[in-house]
């Protein structure tokens, strides 16, 4: 059975890719870098979120009700906490110093999301160690990467504010409500899987994964917030802020592992990763896979890797 499986399976270009994709996935490790984005996304929400309000808040101090409509923008489609923190997060008080040693440590906390995702494309792309950013060029990508995603809700709020300002009938604000949230991650998950990997990919061949994370996004929004809130409804009682914790984390680990998935997407149709083999002799796909894995171990140039095969 799983040699008429592979034959099916390579003579469908579709579903070699899915199985390409998939062990791809588990080859890489996926897993364990989407539980580490995860991670350190829990940790920079807060910091991350009241640098944005106290941002906002000195830079629109005289228009308070665009402010709020910002802030009511960015956070709509949040899960668990999203009206916690645009109801009861404060903001960074003081003099100037105060205000922006808030924000570099808030930038702190949230170059930890950026560069576990660029280790872990790097990963997803078989770069290696030797070629990868240094120190300083990764949490420089990291800023540039914060800074993109910052100006693209705000952007999105402006314009989903105008949307729905009443110019327009309900079903065109929903319409253009729609469009521009999958736009905002678009422009935010193309940015990402560029800037925060060496492997420099044309913008061409990262299209495919940012419209399947981008979508996947959406109704992660729209559906698994509903089910996480809901099920963070009836488990409060017993587990109190304990389930408001676990939800979030679900939520942040669901995402993580979707957005890695669309980037192996991309990786398997760019390096023609597929059709992978699943019993019998290695596909041409196969030993470019493990040619990668093996030339992705090298730490030092001056400690080559080659890759021979039997004849």
């Amino acid at each position: 059975m799983l040699k008429r499986l592979d034959a099916w399976q390579r003579r469908r270009r579709w579903a070699g890719l899915v199985v390409g994709v998939g062990k791809r996935y588990a080859e890489d490790g996926v897993a364990r870098h989407g539980a580490r984005i995860a991670y350190y996304s829990f940790f920079s929400i807060f910091p991350l979120m009241l640098a944005f309000v106290s941002v906002l808040g000195f830079a629109l101090e005289d228009d308070a009700a665009l402010r709020q409509e910002i802030l009511d923008s960015a956070y709509a489609d949040m899960p668990v906490i999203g009206p916690f923190i645009r109801n009861d997060v404060g903001t960074i008080g003081g003099s100037g110093i105060a205000l922006a040693l808030g924000v570099a440590i808030a930038l702190w906390a949230g170059l930890g999301v950026t560069l576990a995702l660029g280790q872990a494309l790097d990963r997803v792309w078989s770069i290696a160690p030797v070629a990868q950013p240094g120190w300083v060029a990764r949490r420089l990508r990291g800023l540039v990467m914060l800074l993109a995603g910052g100006l693209a809700l705000v952007a999105s709020s402006v314009l989903g504010g105008a949307a729905a300002s009443g110019h327009f009938g309900p079903a065109i604000a929903t319409a253009a409500s729609i469009v521009l949230s999958l736009t905002l991650d678009a422009v935010i998950l193309l940015s990402a899987f560029r800037l925060l990997t060496a492997a420099a990919p044309p913008l061409r061949d990262l299209v495919p994964g940012v419209a399947l994370a981008a979508i996947g996004l959406l109704v992660l929004q729209a559906v698994g917030g509903r089910y996480v809130e809901s099920t963070i409804g009836r488990a409060t009682d017993t587990y109190g802020l304990f389930a408001t914790v676990i939800g979030l984390l679900t939520w942040l680990s669901i995402a993580a592992q979707l957005i890695l998935v669309s980037a192996e997407l991309n990786a398997v149709r760019s390096l023609g990763l597929w059709p992978r083999s699943l019993s019998g002799p290695l596909t041409d796909a196969d030993r470019k896979v493990l040619e990668g894995y093996a030339r992705a171990s090298v730490h030092d140039d001056r400690a080559p890797v080659s890759v021979t095969w039997p004849p």
